[in-house]
């Protein structure tokens, strides 16, 4: 799970076991629970999820802060309960290690609370300093002056945070405007996933005389989905493990640059929020670095950002990990001539939590269009503002195991050639990114609201 376990790259197998033990499945699990748990408790005529999502206000003098959360202990207690049963779920089935993962998770809780009361503090909203790269910079610091001890370690799941969070997204999301979005952001992922794999795959053969097996791994990574997208080619491929972790290291290092490059430069260059966030969807190389860099400009970058990742870039996985299956296996290597490609191959390795992010998207748009169930402004208040504030946390967890797992020194020891054959990959997708979102498509990107 996450960053902590992603240097063990293992294969999917496709089997009715994957609905319990795999990371993804249990992302969508969670993720439709909490959307059909704030649709249970508002037919009962229950607040409880507005009574537990807390959200510090923005405040000038420390005492405001201190003051909300004194008057919100029980509250704040029984979020941390939700969170940890729900997760604990999951671990038990995942990993068994609930007793480690309740003591971690309970000092990123803790953490976490720290970070959303800082980050609403004026002098961070004055300097754009955003909650979600406040996490992230708090974790760095951490992580490269302190050692992470394991029982911490079990509980920085990055992916699988980030994984509900997007499912939870697909609540603020009307299924009919991710059916329109569809078509652009695939076509607009198409263009990028393609020009991007290819320039890394072949400046890492052709002019650094790198493994195609690496190669094609780090143009995974560097193209579709980040360290997902590495795990999955390099198993597809047969790729060394330590070409895997190095593809991996190359990921995380260059995500967490562009969070903070990212934001700059659109507000340097006054690009739209609904435009920034689908450039951040098509520069970033990983969902949650891609989610914080989003989360810095505003919640229609958020929006525009997911539709543009997840619905176009990350559902590439299943057919490019098939493509260069066939590749690896009719023309690389010789040695697994007895093992053929298989269509399944694109739905084993397609990202099963989008499929929750639609689903959710498809409950609450069937609730919104029945007009004599609630009214829009019932439906947000008691529905899909509570879903936004929880995925709001989900996502301090992320960005705080992001920081909380990377140890700078140990991400820039991948070798001076990788780095170049992924930097010439970054080279053609911003530029092209740019052009596609703002240039080309600006106009269609701002009318996502």
């Amino acid at each position: 799970m996450g960053y902590v376990s992603a240097k063990k790259p293992t294969a999917p197998s496709g089997g009715w076991s994957d609905l319990w033990k795999q990371e993804d499945y249990w992302a969508m699990w969670l993720g439709l629970t909490i959307v059909v748990l704030a649709i249970a408790f508002w037919s009962l005529g229950n607040n409880f999820l507005n009574r537990i999502v807390l959200k510090v206000p923005n405040y000038s003098d420390y005492r405001t802060a201190v003051a909300y959360i004194s008057s919100h202990k029980s509250a704040l207690f029984t979020l941390y309960l939700f969170f940890l049963g729900l997760f604990s779920i999951a671990v038990k089935a995942l990993t068994g290690e609930v007793k480690r993962f309740i003591v971690g998770f309970s000092f990123l809780f803790l953490l976490s609370v720290l970070v959303s009361v800082w980050g609403s503090w004026d002098v961070m909203k004055r300097y754009n300093f955003e909650t979600p790269l406040l996490a992230l910079v708090v974790g760095l610091i951490i992580s490269n002056f302190l050692k992470i001890p394991y029982w911490l370690s079990t509980a920085l799941q990055t992916q699988f945070y980030v994984k509900i969070g997007i499912v939870l997204m697909g609540a603020s999301l009307p299924f009919i405007l991710i059916l329109q979005a569809g078509s652009t952001a695939f076509a607009q992922a198409t263009i990028i996933a393609v020009a991007t794999f290819l320039t890394i795959y072949w400046t890492g053969t052709r002019l650094f005389s790198l493994d195609k097996r690496f190669a094609a791994t780090l143009a995974a990574g560097g193209s579709i989905c980040g360290v997902s997208a590495s795990i999955a080619m390099g198993g597809t491929v047969k790729a060394e493990k330590q070409h895997v972790s190095m593809a991996i290291s190359l990921v995380i290092l260059c995500s967490i640059i562009m969070i903070f490059i990212l934001p700059l430069a659109i507000k340097a260059l006054n690009i739209l929020p609904g435009p920034a966030g689908a450039l951040i969807g098509t520069a970033e190389f990983a969902d949650a670095p891609g989610m914080a860099a989003a989360a810095a400009i505003n919640e229609q970058a958020i929006k525009t950002f997911t539709l543009m990742k997840v619905v176009g870039r990350d559902m590439f996985i299943g057919i490019w990990c098939f493509i260069m299956a066939l590749t690896s296996i009719t023309r690389w290597d010789k040695r697994y001539r007895n093992t053929n490609p298989n269509a399944l191959d694109i739905w084993i390795r397609f990202p099963k939590f989008v499929l929750g992010f639609i689903i959710a998207s498809i409950i609450i748009t069937f609730l919104a269009a029945s007009s004599n169930v609630m009214t829009a402004k019932t439906l947000d208040e008691t529905i899909i503002s509570p879903i936004i504030e929880l995925r709001n946390w989900t996502f301090i967890f992320t960005f705080l195991s992001i920081g909380l797992s990377s140890r700078l020194k140990e991400l820039a020891s991948v070798g001076w050639k990788p780095f170049a054959a992924f930097t010439a990959g970054v080279l053609v997708n911003i530029p092209l990114g740019y052009l596609l979102s703002v240039v080309i498509m600006g106009n269609y990107w701002t009318t996502i609201k």
